[in-house]
This record gives structure tokens, C-alpha cells and sequence, in this order.
């Protein structure tokens, strides 16, 4: 029987303390690491994105997959044979056969042995699971985007806060190392002074019937997977059809790409934002943007909201196609990694940055800069350098893609943090207040108005029914009190 002294407790109790300057080669991940001091995961949200992010748990022996949890049966079935097939053929000596399923989570949050657990559930889920999480001692990887109402995300706040574990949030980009440098390019005046940034990211599309309704199929437990959400009828674009995806595109679950895909490229400005020593949001929002109808979806699919700091720095947060009708913005001839096969050369998604003497533009899977040359220039140790998840090699085998190895970096740098007790290179703070920006800009689309945001009082003025809507109802028993 372990004790109190045992790795394991001391995980559970010990404050955050600084990084050693040296680190054990198995604390990074390979070679060897005892079985007892393997830090065990469990999945909450157990579809494709959690399957995808943690099929490379296998190549890294400081961490093992114990649980999987999912409202359907068919996706917890799905997750624990992928991942058991992945450790099989990777750990033969010790293939993991025996991961656990849970129906509910809380089942899993009960789980003693369980350290941390990794949450892909859908966006209206991710707080209601967060701080029961926290209070129940596991240290949490979220996906993005953090809530779906601002209550929630200050709720999120104050839980990490209070209970002292590791989060990391889910902006996986933080691991590419030409970002990095990116950002970096920005901190260090090779662009001169910031005088404005875009963020940019694809809009939600129309469409979606909420008709027929249509029997629950066995095995899906549909209120749990409505949670918080309110109660409606059972439909395929609401709950089965993968794309474009219900849970992605209706108001009741997501605030949609506004929030969901632009959390990248939000997060990268956050990232220079937090060296810079800003450590509030934009606090006022003003401008427009459409919103689907006629269908069941419902969310943003067009917007261009102009969030202005206290100082009066700019940022521009609009959808793609806006972006590419801006006269005055960059638009280098540059095929961008997920780019729309119709305009290829059109960034998706990315955080613009323009300054006095040039601009740097960091996308999903690109980096841009004017002059050209900028991307020749080194960061001297000296200068300005932020952190990156990036693995430190790429181990023998790992399944080939770049989200695959930023995935497997973030989730590593993620496991890391939590060994040596290091602060996680994407934390609450700075996801809170990326974050923030989707939702004071979603509220000035929602309202019609100009939305003023109060950072000390933490609360909305100008606007009272953005006011209102900073609190979202959640269906009893869920919630974030």
C-alpha cells in the first residue's frame, strides 16, 4: 500500500516550486521510468480529438492512460482499443490492456489512482468539469476554448487559483517552434512598435435541421451529454453528424468559431501579450457581424469587432473572409496549412501583428513577416525568448504530422509541469484572458452594442444585457458554483 510519502502523495499536496536546473533524463519522457512513478491520465471526452491528442501517450514512459470517459458507449469502446492497440505494439512488456470506462465522470473523478485528467468534452462541458476536477485533486489539461459564458470563465479562474494544481490549456501551437519565434520577432523590435494586430479565424456556417427527432440510439447517454445544455430534441445535426458538427456551430454548446478557432491565434497574441506585461483584456468592444438563422445553427458567421486596450492598442478581431477584404492588412502570396483548397493562399487563421517598421503574421502551421528577412533573424540569448512545448526530439515511430508532434509536445510539456512542479507553459491566466476576448466580442455581436469591460470589478458596464449574459443558466445539478 502507498503512502503519504510516496510520489504520488506528494503530487497531490505539494505547492508549485521552481524548475531544477538539471532534469532527469526520465522526467522528460524516456527511459525507463518506474511504474510507480508514471503519472496516471484519464480522458473526459473520449472522441476524436482526445483520441487523436493522446495516441501518442504510448511513445512516453512518464505518463500511462488508465481511464477513458465518454456519454456514449460506442466512443469509450472506440478510445480503449486505439489506445490499447497503440500501446500494445509500442510497450509490448508492459501493453496497458486493462483501461477503465466510465459512463460519468464523476466515476472517474472518484478514481484514487487517477493524477490528472486531459478534458475534450464539448465546449459547454469543459468548466462544469473543470472544477469538480480540481476539487477532486487531478491537475487538468483543457481543451479551448476555456467556457461558453463569462461566469464560467471567471469561475475557471478562481478554481485554479484556490486549488493549486496544474492546468494547462489545449492551445496546442504553443509548441511549434517557428511560432515561438515568431512571437519572439514581435517582443524584440524587429517590427518596431506595435501599432495594431488582427486576429483572424474561420466563421461558423449555417444550416443544421433540428427535424426529424429521431430515436436515442442505445448506449448514448443523452442527458449527460446535454449536461448543462438545456433539454431538446434528440436529432442527428445536433448529436451525430461529424461534419460540419452540431456541438461546433449551436449557441447552447459552443459560441462557435468566434471562440473555438479562434482560440489559436488568440492565444498566440496572448502569448505576446503576457511578455509585455498586459495583464488584462481589451476592455472595450465595438463593431458587427451576422449570425446564421433559418436552420438549427445559430452562431457568429461573420464579425469584425474592434477591442481596444486601455493604453488604445488595437486589435482587430474578425472572420477569414473579412480579413481577406481588408485593403490596409498584409496579405503575403503564402499556401497556408489548412487553408481552403478553393483560395489556398488565404490565411484561415492567424494573429496579424503591424508595427512601425514591418509586420509579422503567425498562422496555423505558417509564419509570415515583412520584411522577408526577419525570419532569418536570430534571438540572442539575451533577448526576449517565451516559452514552448516543442518535444525535444520526436521519438523513433511517432505517427508523422505537425499536429501530431504539437500534440504530443504540448500534452509532454503538460506532464512535465506536473513532475517538477513547474508552472505549465499555457496556464489559467493567460487562457482566461484570450479567452475573454471571444466572449465581451460574442456579446457586442449578440447585443448589438459596444460592450465596456471593468477589470477591476470583473463585470461588464454600458451594456446591461450584456451584463445579463455574462451569466449563462445551466441545467440543475451542473453548474460552476
Amino acid at each position: 500500500m502507498r503512502t503519504e510519502n510516496t510520489r504520488r502523495g506528494f503530487l497531490h499536496s505539494a505547492a508549485i516550486v521552481a524548475l531544477p536546473t538539471f532534469v532527469r533524463a526520465q522526467t522528460l519522457g524516456r527511459g525507463g521510468t518506474a511504474a510507480s512513478d508514471r503519472i496516471t491520465v484519464g480522458i473526459i471526452g473520449s472522441g476524436q480529438r482526445a483520441i487523436f491528442e493522446t495516441r501518442q501517450y504510448p511513445w512516453f514512459d512518464n505518463a500511462v492512460i488508465v481511464a477513458v470517459c465518454d456519454a456514449q458507449q460506442s466512443r469509450r469502446l472506440e478510445a480503449k482499443a486505439e489506445l490499447e492497440k497503440h500501446y500494445a505494439a509500442q510497450q509490448p512488456q508492459r501493453p496497458n490492456a486493462g483501461i477503465r470506462m466510465y459512463a460519468d465522470f464523476h466515476d472517474l473523478l472518484a478514481q484514487r489512482d487517477i493524477d490528472a485528467v486531459y478534458i475534450a468534452s464539448p465546449d459547454h462541458w469543459h468548466v462544469s468539469m473543470l472544477i469538480p476536477a480540481l476539487k477532486a485533486g487531478k491537475h487538468v489539461h483543457c481543451e479551448k476554448p476555456l467556457g461558453v459564458g463569462i461566469e464560467q470563465d471567471l469561475a475557471a479562474l478562481k478554481a485554479v487559483r484556490k486549488y493549486g494544481k496544474i492546468f494547462q490549456y489545449g492551445a496546442e501551437l504553443r509548441a511549434n517552434p517557428e511560432t515561438k519565434k515568431g512571437i519572439e520577432l514581435v517582443l524584440n523590435g524587429r517590427i518596431g512598435k506595435v501599432k495594431k494586430i488582427y486576429v483572424v479565424a474561420p466563421a461558423s456556417v449555417s444550416g443544421g435541421s433540428a427535424s426529424p427527432a429521431i430515436p436515442i440510439p442505445e448506449g448514448f447517454n443523452y442527458d449527460h451529454w446535454l449536461g448543462p445544455a438545456p433539454v431538446t430534441p434528440f436529432c442527428a445535426d445536433r448529436c451525430l453528424t461529424e461534419s460540419p458538427r452540431g456541438i461546433f456551430n449551436i449557441s447552447d454548446y459552443s459560441l462557435g468559431n468566434i471562440a473555438n478557432w479562434a482560440a489559436h491565434p488568440l492565444d498566440q497574441m496572448q502569448r505576446w501579450a503576457d511578455a509585455t506585461g498586459r495583464k488584462d483584456p481589451p476592455v472595450h468592444y465595438e463593431g458587427s457581424g451576422k449570425f446564421a438563422s433559418g436552420g438549427l445553427f445559430d452562431c457568429a458567421t461573420q464579425w469584425n469587432v474592434r477591442c481596444t486596450w486601455a493604453d488604445g492598442l488595437v486589435l482587430d478581431l474578425v472572420d477569414s473572409n473579412t480579413y481577406h477584404d481588408l485593403p490596409d492588412a498584409p496579405h503575403p502570396p503564402i499556401d497556408w496549412a489548412f487553408a481552403n483548397k478553393a483560395a489556398p493562399r488565404k490565411m484561415p487563421n492567424g494573429a496579424v501583428f503591424v508595427g512601425t517598421e514591418g509586420w509579422v503574421m503567425v498562422g496555423y502551421g505558417n509564419v509570415a513577416s515583412h520584411p522577408e528577412s526577419l525570419m532569418k533573424s536570430v534571438i540572442g540569448p539575451s533577448e526576449i525568448q517565451v516559452q514552448c512545448s516543442a518535444l525535444d526530439a520526436i521519438p523513433a515511430g511517432l505517427p508523422k504530422g505537425f499536429q501530431q508532434a504539437l500534440t504530443a509536445g504540448h500534452h509532454q510539456s503538460w506532464i512535465r509541469a506536473i513532475r517538477t512542479g513547474s508552472p505549465s507553459v499555457d496556464g489559467i491566466e493567460s487562457a482566461f484572458r484570450s479567452d475573454m476576448i471571444s466572449q465581451l466580442a460574442e456579446l457586442c455581436l449578440r447585443t448589438g452594442a459596444p460592450v465596456r469591460w471593468d477589470p477591476v470589478n470583473e463585470t461588464i458596464t454600458g451594456n446591461e444585457m450584456a451584463r445579463m449574459m455574462m451569466r449563462r443558466p445551466m441545467r440543475a445539478p451542473w453548474g460552476v458554483s
